[in-house]
């Protein structure tokens, strides 16, 4: 805003806020319920195209249409189409390329079994995400293609604005949210304002609420109508000693003119100035005096009785303010602001809003989508005028084709095939899966004496993390115990800390069962800690429900701390005793676990080991039973498939076709958004779920420790 511009000499930076909402994490009844986002404090930098921390939606599927969302934005941009709701792309306009690698035939399932072949792509990729099972057209529906498209009905008066490539535009509508609550025809103001049980629903600050006690409440008590003035509001927040606080304040009226651009000096010592979200910095906020109290009462002054608010994520504003119910309706939903049923003043912004595909979105650039993909394969997108097809003979050509061919396109999707394992296979596949999970997060542990203490025992080893299950072992001379963890790093860590130590005069022993499954454990073990996404990850087990608060006291310690993970019992809703940081490299995580492992926190923890959508993954897989030492051995029509070397079996395909897509991943150019699609796949015993690689070349590599990939 210009105020501001006039004030600092320096326009500041704009990114969409960060907002807490519900993510899952590890075990079969976990939510993650409180996150938030910090980013090291450093210099300015050149601006390069980058990804958010860690993916809004957490570890819940990405649908077909949110990854849509995300390429019509790497494409045009978030000011010309609507945000991702699940994720956040920063300086897309320093965007270079966009590559889109499908693998059909190849799900989650494909991709978990056949780990250690992934080398390549799983240390490259520093985000990882679900996808829901096979759609029956997964292409189309990823660019936002439909079978079945509509005319929109637009008013008349908009059709000589439309593009010149034609005078209507085939757009579907049937799926919009907003189409499908208020429908396609123009709707009046009041149609749209929320009602006190949506904003309950979504968390807005309520006068008479428990948690909006000390706010401050505006008493207006105009009567809403058609005709009611618009105000778009916009905050930016810090982060102080005692959470957020407002740090400048926006507001907007209908006709565009700024009324309102106050700096705000928080009450609080603030500990991070979030300059990356809000461009707000310490040399600018130094000489500001105005307070909250001063933006309370200017708001009060200017609001008319009957003022309509228009904003996004207008709850987290309306807090940062400490206002309450401001009798003000408000024009929102919880992820999105459209500006619905008011006459249109820009028809181009109009079209833009509605449901485009990627395609349209090209088109609109005079760009046009390169599409690689072998003859057999070919969709109803070969056909397209956008689209430039090119159809190959196999796999093998199609790479050799992507090597000359991406380069010349901004947006390119190339389509490998592999032949899946026989359906009837599928499940036993499955089910050793299960067992080989539950069987390397199982540690056996003795021998002890007759006598010893069980109970100061089972305290031990649920101090390393939360623990499923512990049985005693009378089978041999000494006792044993049998502790089966609910996530990986609780047992490993079990073993890395008591095997060898004594215990009452005996030296024990901690290790897995010795199966067939667990015989490269190790190695496993060693790539899962080495795989992208948890590189600058800790595991720390015996936090407190005050950790988050001794931690953000002690923040200075812990430079490059970006997420905190604090997981919560969904049957209770208390906060588990272990939690997940994310720093931004691998140095400082390695700093932060030497401090937080020392005397003065007494917290025991180490590097992570599961990446955070693989949590979610292992709970939908049903429990599996197995008593201890009972062999699983593959039917033997799978041992003949497994043996047989074909190009195109997925163990061989993971391996050669995985450190063949890795090393054009890494010939692309700096700036190219990357994601590698493994679609999920159809099985007699059900379809099987996706999974997503993503990352902007150059950016996860500068992260990593890893430089050899």
């Amino acid at each position: 805003m210009e105020p501001e511009k006039e004030r600092t000499g320096r326009t500041p930076k704009k990114g969409r806020k960060r907002r807490r909402v519900p993510n899952k994490l590890v075990g079969a009844s976990e939510v993650m319920r409180d996150r938030w986002d910090l980013e090291e404090r450093q210099q300015p930098e050149a601006k390069k195209a980058r990804l958010s921390t860690i993916l809004f939606a957490g570890n819940r599927e990405i649908t077909h249409g949110q990854l849509c969302e995300l390429l019509k934005c790497a494409v045009l941009g978030k000011l010309s189409v609507p945000k991702p709701s699940w994720c956040q792309l920063f300086h897309q306009n320093h965007l270079n390329n966009v590559v889109v690698f499908i693998l059909q035939g190849m799900s989650q399932l494909h991709f978990y079994r056949f780990y250690l072949e992934f080398g390549l792509l799983r240390k490259a990729f520093r985000h990882k995400f679900c996808l829901p099972p096979p759609s029956s057209d997964f292409l189309a529906d990823i660019i936002g293609l439909q079978k079945k498209q509509i005319i929109g009905d637009l008013p008349k008066e908009m059709e000589g604005s439309l593009p010149s490539s034609s005078s209507k535009v085939s757009i579907n509508l049937q799926n919009d949210p907003i189409v499908q609550k208020y429908g396609s025809k123009k709707v009046s103001l009041t149609r749209c304002l929320l009602t006190k049980e949506e904003m309950k629903t979504y968390h807005f600050p309520l006068q008479g609420f428990p948690d909006s006690e000390n706010f401050v409440p505006t008493k207006c008590c105009g009567s809403i109508t058609d005709n009611s003035p618009l105000f778009g509001l916009d905050c930016e927040m810090c982060l102080t000693s005692k959470g957020r606080e407002l740090t400048r304040i926006s507001l907007v009226a209908e006709g565009g003119c700024c009324v309102m651009d106050e700096l705000v000096k928080p009450d609080n010592k603030i500990v991070d100035y979030l300059t990356s979200f809000s461009g707000i910095t310490k040399k600018i906020l130094n000489p500001v005096t105005t307070t909250l109290k001063d933006v309370q009462r200017q708001l009060k002054a200017l609001l008319p009785p009957d003022a309509v608010l228009v904003g996004h994520s207008l709850d987290l504003d309306l807090r940062a303010l400490k206002i309450a119910e401001l009798n003000l309706e408000a024009l929102a939903s919880h992820q999105e602001l459209e500006a619905v049923g008011l006459e249109p003043r820009n028809t181009a912004e109009v079209v833009q809003q509605l449901n485009t595909s990627v395609l349209e979105c090209l088109d609109s650039m005079g760009q046009k989508l390169l599409f690689l993909t072998r003859e057999a394969d070919a969709t109803e997108l070969s056909s397209s005028k956008n689209c430039q097809t090119i159809k190959c003979l196999s796999n093998k050509e199609v790479l050799e084709q992507a090597r000359v061919e991406i380069p010349l396109f901004t947006f390119s999707i190339v389509q490998f095939s592999f032949e899946p394992f026989p359906p009837n296979l599928t499940e036993e596949m499955s089910k050793r899966m299960r067992i080989k999970w539950m069987e390397m997060s199982t540690v056996y542990a003795g021998p002890f004496s007759k006598n010893c203490n069980l109970r100061a025992l089972k305290r031990l080893f649920k101090s390393f993390g939360p623990v499923r299950s512990v049985t005693l072992i009378l089978e041999t001379h000494q006792p044993h115990l049998c502790i089966q963890y609910e996530i990986l790093e609780g047992a490993q860590l079990a073993i890395e800390s008591l095997d060898g130590i004594v215990v009452e005069g005996t030296c024990i022993k901690v290790q897995r069962p010795v199966t067939e499954l667990t015989l490269d454990c190790d190695i496993l073990v060693n790539e899962l800690e080495q795989d992208s996404e948890n590189q600058g990850t800790i595991y720390l087990s015996g936090v407190s429900e005050t950790f988050k608060e001794h931690l953000l006291q002690q923040s200075s310690l812990f430079l490059g701390l970006e997420a905190v993970i604090l997981p919560k019992d969904l049957k209770n809703g208390k906060q588990k005793k272990y939690c997940f940081l994310r720093f931004k490299t691998f140095g400082s995580a390695q700093r932060a676990l030497g401090i937080l492992t020392g005397k003065n926190w007494k917290l025991k923890g180490r590097h992570a080991l599961t990446p955070r959508h693989l949590h979610s993954w292992l709970r939908g897989l049903p429990p599996e039973s197995r008593p201890p030492g009972l062999r699983v051995i593959p039917p033997p029509s799978e041992q003949e498939t497994l043996q047989m070397v074909k190009v195109d079996h997925p163990k061989i395909a993971a391996w050669r076709w995985g450190r063949k897509i890795g090393k054009l991943y890494h010939s692309l150019c700096p700036g190219t958004l990357c994601l590698i699609l493994l679609p999920g796949t159809e099985s007699t015993h059900g379809s099987l779920s996706g999974l997503g690689l993503m990352g902007i070349k150059d950016e996860e590599e500068s992260n990593s420790p890893n430089k050899c990939l």
